[in-house]
């Protein structure tokens, strides 16, 4: 089911800038008893994606209200919301969009993440890097090609996520999922200043850890960092935590952090 500006249809125009440039933001959240996981960091996160694309005002009011209605349409669904700058013009300018589109998009939960929090996933290192781009680091804008790229490239294995690097060879996250590892007491995940998304769970794992007096160690390291972890993990709003039986060439059994993070995040 779509929603545009509220209103139940699947058409949009094409002068719309997310079609002409792919000028906006989106987040997926996890609809879960009927109910929005974590509805307001989501609302958050557009937020500060809409500020730092310097985009018009949204109605936070009237987004929220559709977010809540397209929820009660089901017990157990992913809800994407994405936010464009809106139609206006035919150049690179936006000045001529005053009005931002809203779209919402309801559609089923993926099952096979229930099997993969049981069973562990794999994690195929992906040809394709991350370019670093500072501006843009963090944000969950529309401009999804890189992500789109690894992907095709991951249906070529059997491993379930990709290892991503950076255009510096740095880890930085996986196709759709942020990436922790734990060696000893220490636990780890890649700096993102530079590339990559900062997802809401990623943010949750760290802000409880940090409570708990683990505050994890935000880094920038190679690929090879992860041959001597103890236990590697994988997040996301949806997943919302796997544990990794094997990354590239190295292989974990532990998932001593894994389950118990899972008796109180998820």
């Amino acid at each position: 089911m779509f929603w545009i500006n509220g209103v139940e249809q699947s058409l949009i125009s094409v002068s719309d800038r997310s079609v002409q440039f792919g000028d906006g933001c989106f987040t997926t959240a996890r609809i879960y008893n009927g109910q929005i996981v974590w509805l307001d960091q989501h609302i958050q996160r557009l937020q500060r994606a809409t500020e730092r694309l310097l985009m018009p005002p949204v109605n936070w009011v009237v987004l929220r209200t559709e977010m809540l209605n397209a929820a009660q349409q089901t017990e157990s669904a992913v809800l994407k919301v994405i936010i464009s700058r809106g139609s206006g013009g035919r150049g690179y300018s936006g000045t001529a969009c005053q009005h931002p589109t809203r779209i919402i998009y309801l559609s089923d939960y993926p099952a096979h993440y229930h099997r993969w929090r049981e069973i562990g996933v794999s994690l195929a290192l992906s040809p394709i890097p991350l370019a670093r781009s500072p501006l843009l680091a963090g944000v969950k804008h529309l401009n999804r090609l890189e992500q789109v790229l690894i992907r095709t490239h991951l249906e070529q294995t059997t491993a379930e996520e990709a290892l991503v690097l950076d255009t510096n060879g740095m880890l930085v996250e996986c196709c759709a999922a942020n990436l922790f590892w734990r060696k000893g007491e220490r636990v780890y995940t890649p700096d993102l200043s530079q590339s990559g998304v900062d997802g809401i769970m990623r943010q949750r794992i760290m802000t409880f850890l940090a409570a708990q007096g683990t505050p994890v160690n935000i880094v920038s390291q190679p690929l090879e960092t992860l041959a001597d972890a103890d236990e590697v993990m994988v997040c996301n709003a949806l997943m919302p935590l796997l544990p990794v039986n094997r990354a590239d060439q190295w292989a974990y059994s532990s998932r001593r952090l894994f389950e118990s993070l899972s008796l109180v995040l998820l």
